[in-house]
């Protein structure tokens, strides 16, 4: 067994980081400053901003390399080829182009640390994790909050079999090669665990910061800007306009809905799906949908504050059955109750025990437009799923409760007992 300092050096290996704004992005970067509060020596290394929008951001902009601080932590970002075609070919640019940089990048200002942190996907950031973890004697911890290639094959947007057999291989090696594996949901660390006996895997949920997300300290003025009535009872998705969340759920549940003039459906985000959408609204002259372009996180609160209740659908797939979408965090910590469309590990959590919620099985429009209605109608349930949804964030999932188990679980597992 190893002796740690009781302050750690960690490396933290992602392509997606603020100011990008995003799930993976918040948390690891929430995940970090609170490690670096503790003391421990943090530094990230990532890419140019450009997503979701697949442009490199103005600040950036011709850069190859380049370093900056962001609240106490060292960032190192690097190039990375982006392309706003949606293709396979594209993708796969994207994603080694970053390989590729990370790792020379890595190699040259990489110091040997006490732990590796590798963020998948995109899965084939391994390969240069495990290229840094060799050459600066640095074990790694791969972080899974996807699980990828499975999610893309059940999803369709890859079919070629040679690819995918390929990518399952990698895939079982980058685990095997890892000194710890950790998961975003139960369900990933259920998967991982099977395939992967004798390999320490945990849980590292997402989470949110409560006193960030205070409901009494905010007006409904975004409301109001954007037109809408007091008496409007509005149903906001934030977040990725991508495939897998199908969102054609809630265009359908507005037609349904539609005779209820208070009832307005919002999404707000930007995705592959999105124009998609935009086209269904303007064809079928769908008039109770309202589309948004992504906010900062700072702005989310104020939009949070302004709407009554949050839809939170997926696909219906077994694949999502231990799926648990960072928006909920946000949502519930905001008070607002949750239409939820997603089956197994999220709907165990925020719906049967904490009752934060009303359920829909995922992909049903009459389900989703049924439980729309009953809101609509009940203000009091309402509040009460709110209330009861906060109080479950705060004791569960606060940031700061996740980063001290985070810390004493690697301390344990690297050899270090001491406080």
């Amino acid at each position: 067994m190893i002796s740690l300092p009781v302050k750690m050096k960690i490396v933290i290996l992602t392509q997606y980081f603020p100011p990008e704004v995003g799930a993976p992005q918040n948390r690891l970067f929430e995940l970090a400053v609170r490690l670096a509060q503790r003391g421990h020596e943090i530094s990230v290394f990532t890419a140019m901003p450009n997503y979701p929008a697949m442009k490199i951001q103005d600040a950036y902009r011709g850069k190859w390399f380049c370093t900056e601080e962001m609240q106490g932590i060292k960032v190192y970002r690097s190039w990375i080829w982006v392309s706003e075609a949606k293709g396979i070919g594209s993708r796969l640019l994207n994603y080694f182009s970053f390989v590729f940089s990370s790792g020379v990048w890595g190699a040259l200002k990489m110091k040997p640390s006490d732990l590796l942190i590798c963020e998948s996907p995109p899965l084939f950031l391994g390969i240069t994790a495990r290229w840094l973890s060799f050459i600066k004697r640095t074990p790694m911890l791969f972080n899974v909050s996807d699980l990828w290639p499975e999610s893309a094959e059940k999803l369709g947007l890859v079919r070629n079999k040679f690819l995918l057999s390929l990518t399952v291989r990698l895939e079982e090696s980058i685990y095997r090669s890892s000194k710890i594996i950790s998961g975003q949901t139960q369900g990933i660390v259920n998967n991982i665990s099977a395939r992967i006996p004798n390999k320490p895997v945990y849980w590292l949920p997402n989470g949110v910061e409560p006193k960030n997300f205070n409901p009494h300290a905010f007006n409904r003025s975004w409301r109001k800007a954007k037109g809408f009535a007091e008496e409007d009872v509005l149903f906001l998705y934030a977040g990725i306009i991508g495939h897998a969340q199908g969102l054609d759920v809630i265009l359908d549940a507005a037609i349904l809905t539609s005779a209820e003039s208070k009832i307005k459906w919002l999404l707000l985000g930007a995705g592959p799906v999105k124009e998609h959408l935009l086209n269904r609204v303007t064809k079928e002259h769908i008039t109770n949908v309202f589309f948004y372009d992504v906010v900062p996180k700072s702005e989310m609160p104020v939009v949070l504050s302004s709407c009554d209740a949050a839809v939170v659908p997926l696909k219906k797939l077994d694949l999502f059955r231990g799926a648990i979408p960072s928006k909920i965090f946000e949502n519930l910590a905001m008070e607002k109750p949750l239409l939820l469309g997603v089956e197994g590990e999220a709907k165990k959590l925020f719906i049967e025990e904490a009752g934060a919620g009303i359920s829909f099985e995922p992909g049903n429009q009459q389900e989703l437009a049924g439980a729309a209605l009953q809101l609509a109608e009940n203000p009091a349930m309402r509040g009460d799923m709110g209330k009861r949804g906060r109080k479950f964030v705060d004791e569960h999932f606060s940031r700061e409760l996740i980063a001290l188990r985070f810390e004493a679980f690697i301390k344990d597992q690297l050899g270090n007992k001491s406080q």
